[in-house]
């Protein structure tokens, strides 16, 4: 076989590899440190918004999509109880409606209700904006807890489900980690 040949074909194979590898995500994913932008999502009446107080707040923000909702509840209600600040900690949620087996229409319903009931912010993303944006990876059926510090950067990410809840433990050091921030 000639070497022109075989070195050719090395190289094609090389750049097909590279190309998978980033289109399908692989290559791709958010790491603690990373600066990270405020992605254009929507309310829930599905007109344009932001994440409020981004890059003047410490921010927790928790994506999931409908099947995944609960398993971040233990983590949230913790951050509740502590009862930060207002002045330097707001804590949301962003329903994943793309991996969402239900209707839009029901999940902003939903929302809607859910702001209401607890006086919160909650948004939603039709079309995985955010899990692109921050490099999120596969978020299907999973509940993710993302902490921002007031300087935009990424401080702790966990992606919780079924298999992988949260532990006493768990939360008590990512607690530890917000106190160091406010």
């Amino acid at each position: 076989m000639n070497r022109s040949f075989l070195r050719k074909s090395l190289v094609v194979v090389g750049c097909a590899v590279i190309a998978l590898v980033l289109s399908t995500g692989l290559g791709l994913a958010a790491t603690v440190g990373q600066e990270l932008s405020n992605p254009q999502l929507k309310d829930a009446n599905d007109k344009p918004a932001t994440i409020p107080d981004f890059g003047t707040h410490v921010i927790t923000v928790t994506y999931a999509d409908s099947s995944a909702g609960d398993y971040g509840d233990p983590m949230n209600d913790a951050t509740k109880a502590k009862n930060y600040s207002k002045a330097s900690y707001r804590g949301i949620g962003v329903a994943n409606m793309k991996d969402s087996a239900a209707p839009n229409f029901l999940i902003r319903k939903i929302v809607r209700g859910k702001i209401e009931k607890y006086k919160s912010v909650i948004l939603t993303d039709p079309d995985l904006t955010l899990a692109k944006t921050w490099n999120l990876g596969n978020c299907k059926g999973k509940s993710v807890f993302i902490l921002v510090g007031k300087d935009k950067k990424l401080k702790y990410i966990r992606y919780t489900d079924k298999s992988n809840p949260w532990t006493k433990a768990d939360i008590d050091n990512v607690l530890k980690m917000m106190d160091g921030l406010m």
